[in-house]
């Protein structure tokens, strides 16, 4: 059965709020399934996204076109490394300095940013969001105009991956799945990557290693904090697997 939400005082436009990761994907594939209301995808292109997420956007777009949706992309208004690296700031000290350095734990810089633009965006629409049902907090923070289709229909994030692959969408990179390797598949400079994610950046992504490592060598601060800038780590995992190799 097709359920149309009404939420008081927000016109009748549906929105999806995608990020080409396994929730919000399965999401928009199964309210097409569905055929629930849905006028619009918008994405948030940070810039810095894994390139297996642009390839299922690619994929999915024609999909889009086909049920007559519209699809927008919101970009920020400076790029994401120029707010990273270059940006010149005035602290309350009269320091300059430049650039916000890494996004992620504390220092959210970007993602309220992201958060500011969508909300500006989809501020009159009812917006469907990717949250999966075994996501509790996040469901209990959800703004007045925004849904989360995936809570109602019981899928956890592990049944929208495999609703992913079974519609045969990958995030592969070199011939690595993402998913195997990484908790999420957000934003591969994002520093909420926990230990175990960074070792299997640094083992089966190499490219995307280097190009940490090129952020660290621009940015003062430790990625994982002090005694685990990115060279730190690497060799850390360098003596992890050699120990292991040892075995």
């Amino acid at each position: 059965m097709t359920r149309i939400w009404l939420v008081v005082g927000v016109k009748e436009k549906y929105i999806a709020s995608c990020s080409w990761g396994k929730d919000s994907t399965a999401m928009i594939l199964m309210l097409i399934e569905k055929k629930y209301p849905l006028d619009e995808v918008i994405f948030y292109d940070t810039g810095m996204e894994f390139k297996a997420v642009y390839d299922v956007r690619d994929k999915i777009i024609p999909v889009l076109e086909e049920n007559n949706i519209k699809y927008t992309e919101l970009k920020p208004e400076n790029p994401f490394w120029i707010d990273m690296l270059i940006r010149e700031k005035k602290k309350r000290t009269g320091e300059i300095v430049y650039g916000d350095g890494y996004c992620g734990g504390t220092c959210r810089w970007h993602t309220f940013k992201k958060q500011a633009i969508c909300n500006k965006y989809t501020k009159d629409s009812i917006v469907y969001v990717g949250i999966a049902s075994d996501e509790t907090k996040r469901l209990q923070k959800l703004d007045y105009n925004k849904i989360a289709p995936l809570s109602e229909w019981n899928m956890s994030e592990k049944d929208c991956l495999d609703y992913c692959y079974k519609h045969d969408i990958t995030w592969e990179e070199d011939g690595v799945d993402l998913y195997s390797i990484l908790d999420r598949v957000s934003c591969w400079s994002c520093r909420n990557k926990n230990l175990k994610e960074l070792k299997n950046m640094y083992l089966y992504l190499p490219k995307y290693w280097k190009m940490l490592k090129g952020l660290q060598s621009r940015i003062d601060e430790p990625m994982k904090g002090e005694g685990k800038s990115v060279f730190e780590l690497e060799e850390r995992f360098k003596r992890e697997v050699e120990n292991e190799n040892k075995k």
